[in-house]
């Protein structure tokens, strides 16, 4: 199902082992943290057709993370793409802005209710390109991604 061989162990090396000793807590406190400094970088941002299309992408993954992870509370397993959780376009920068902080503190909300259910942090659930990834990895993979990611939105010029 992998196309890459080298994603197993790129899975284990930026994924799974900087997470594997880290639990719900820090996660929650991690995201929120983030969350903030990202809401802070948008800010700034150019209100730009490109600033726009990657935020709906930075918003979008996040999305569809949450609803992979709400199958550890529940939910019926989804094999399904990230597009379809992406805000309609034509949104402004604002109404982006808006809904990336929303979503993170919704991703918040979610890590709290798996500690408060107790799930295991090692559940595991499938990635579409890494493949089986634990409770803790996808946690770790929604900030790295939000973080990574948000490094292409260009600020607008003073």
């Amino acid at each position: 199902m992998m196309a890459n061989p080298l994603l197993p162990a790129l899975r284990n090396l930026f994924l799974e082992r900087p997470a594997r000793k880290r639990d719900y807590a820090y996660f929650a406190g991690k995201l929120e943290a983030s969350g903030k400094e990202l809401e802070a970088r948008f800010a700034l941002a150019a209100d730009s057709p490109e600033n726009r299309r990657q935020l709906r992408h930075i918003v979008g993954l996040e999305r569809w993370g949450q609803r992979r992870l709400r199958t550890a509370l529940g939910e019926a397993p989804v094999q399904d793409e990230m597009d379809e959780y992406a805000p309609p376009r034509g949104q402004s920068l604002l109404d982006l802005r808006v809904a990336f902080a929303a979503t993170r503190r919704e991703t918040v909300v979610l890590v709290r209710q798996l500690e408060a259910r107790g799930v295991p942090s090692d559940w595991v659930i499938p990635h579409n390109e890494f493949g089986p990834l634990t409770l803790r990895a996808w946690l770790r993979y929604l900030d790295l991604h939000a973080s990574i990611e948000a490094r292409r939105i260009k600020p607008a010029r003073r």
